[in-house]
């Protein structure tokens, strides 16, 4: 153990010596998220259960320079909530309170804890929902949407996180608490709460987060076409962006993915012996313009070779389909041991050819890689299905992650959309990012975080040179005396 006595004891003090968590076997829960390729055991594990708690936990640790990372329901996918045996991991799932909801105002105040899919349930009765919506909507929490700015399938109509965040309570990494923008949302001064939401925890812990809500639409048309190509189906996605029509929703699913979907629990009815299937969601408040809507998408997937469109308009056949899509991961989750869920993005009309060069790694490597993403804005997210107890088939799945990001970015893409950079894609910020540009962020991040106290070593990667550590080690050394 690393971590120092008294610190232990300050924070047995503050949450019960039940509510902490210091031995190998408890601490093991914590040292994985969603992405089985990083394995970092934390120091010690608090679960604070209320926001006064969350207060003296960080001014404790604070005072003896202690790092600490904060972690919701660990669904995470870049390594993001992860923390070394010198720092302290906050668990805070039992802050888990819809403090309000105001139809009124169409807003909400929630604790980080609140699961995301209980908020739209909580406002259902007001006519009502929080339009981000994951695929792990069933267990991810508001808090760690917050710090990854997590999108969605119906993200490309409605916006991502960043969109539906009025104001935040952080507490700051020296304990402090301050409020970032606000309920009215009124534009002045810098957008601190921009700046906050997709942060990955480096600036703090949200600990009320105000949301927008936004009116649940009074009509939906599900169309489900599939394609004898994966390329065919890039152009019409494509295609239908550029016409002007907005669906809410443009989800593809190649054939690998589709045979893992109706393989499990989860099937929907998907025909397997397509390349490519699309989900395309069209909603609104009019019948009759939903329904033109659908008429043009579903023209436009014919011309780009739909062999059959399905028109689903009951309830129960939207959730059927619904389901294989939100639960293709689980499914993809049964055929090996281990499963990266990789996340890029690239310009639509880029789609087709970063496909087949994924299709082309695939087999360069000679790895098993599925596609399931957010077609409509050029989230890709290629999965690799793997057994990483076979060396050489773990560093051929990571030779080919390398490849795929890099693909993405010599695409003009991005080697994330949603999921974070956490510390997993580390490695990848220097093909982007130049020195100032990376020296700017760790700026902004220090702008915050002095002491670069919370969730270290993630994003932005850092040369610290013996002088800077060594000046560390000193500062905690005479705190701890």
């Amino acid at each position: 153990m690393t971590l120092p006595k008294q610190v232990l004891q300050a924070l047995a003090g503050i949450v019960g010596s039940q509510s902490i968590r210091v031995s190998r076997t408890a601490l093991e829960t914590y040292a994985s998220d969603g992405l089985p390729t990083h394995h970092r055991r934390p120091g010690a594990v608090v679960l604070p259960d209320g926001r006064d708690q969350v207060v003296r936990i960080v001014e404790v640790l604070a005072h003896h320079g202690v790092p600490f990372v904060a972690r919701g329901a660990g669904t995470g996918l870049s390594g993001g909530a992860l923390a070394g045996p010198d720092a302290v991991v906050i668990v805070l799932t039992r802050l888990n309170r819809i403090i309000a909801i105001d139809p009124s105002n169409r807003h909400a105040t929630v604790e980080p804890g609140v699961v995301n899919v209980h908020l739209s349930e909580a406002a259902a009765p007001h006519g009502l929902h929080y339009a981000p919506d994951p695929s792990s909507q069933t267990v991810c929490t508001i808090g760690g949407n917050v710090a990854e700015n997590a999108g969605g399938p119906h993200c490309l109509k409605y916006g991502v996180t960043s969109n539906h965040i009025l104001e935040l309570e952080v507490v700051l990494p020296n304990g402090e608490v301050a409020t970032l923008g606000s309920r009215g949302g009124e534009p002045w001064g810098p957008d601190l709460v921009g700046l906050f939401v997709g942060s990955e925890g480096m600036f703090g812990i949200a600990t009320r987060i105000t949301v927008r809500l936004t009116p649940i639409p009074r009509q939906i048309q599900t169309l489900l076409a599939d394609f004898s190509s994966v390329r065919a189906a890039g152009e019409a996605v494509s295609s239908i962006i550029a016409s002007g029509l907005l669906p809410s929703a443009l989800e593809m699913l190649d054939r690998a993915c589709v045979a893992a979907v109706e393989a499990s629990i989860y099937a929907a009815g998907y025909p397997t012996d397509a390349e490519a299937v699309l989900l395309v969601d069209v909603d609104g408040r009019d019948a009759g313009a939903v329904q033109a809507e659908a008429h043009d998408v579903e023209t436009i997937l014919r011309e780009h070779g739909a062999r059959t469109v399905r028109m689903a308009t009951e309830e129960s056949q939207r959730a059927r389909l619904w389901q294989g899509r939100k639960k293709a991961f689980g499914a993809l989750g049964r055929i090996s041991p281990d499963l990266i869920v990789q996340d890029a993005v690239v310009p639509r009309s880029a789609l087709p050819d970063v496909l087949e060069r994924i299709a082309d790694i695939a087999a360069t490597y000679r790895v098993k890689v599925s596609n399931v993403f957010h077609a409509g804005d050029g989230n890709l997210h290629p999965n690799i299905n793997f057994d990483r107890r076979n060396r050489d088939e773990f560093r051929r799945v990571e030779a080919a992650s390398a490849a795929i990001m890099s693909a993405c970015i010599d695409a003009g893409g991005s080697i994330t959309g949603e999921h974070g950079v956490g510390i997993d894609k580390l490695r990848y910020m220097p093909l982007m990012f130049d020195g100032d540009t990376l020296a700017a962020m760790r700026a902004t991040r220090r702008a915050f975080d002095p002491e670069e106290l919370s969730n270290p070593g993630k994003v932005v990667p850092v040369h610290a040179c013996r002088e800077w550590s060594a000046a560390r080690s000193l500062r905690r050394a005479e705190v701890v005396a």
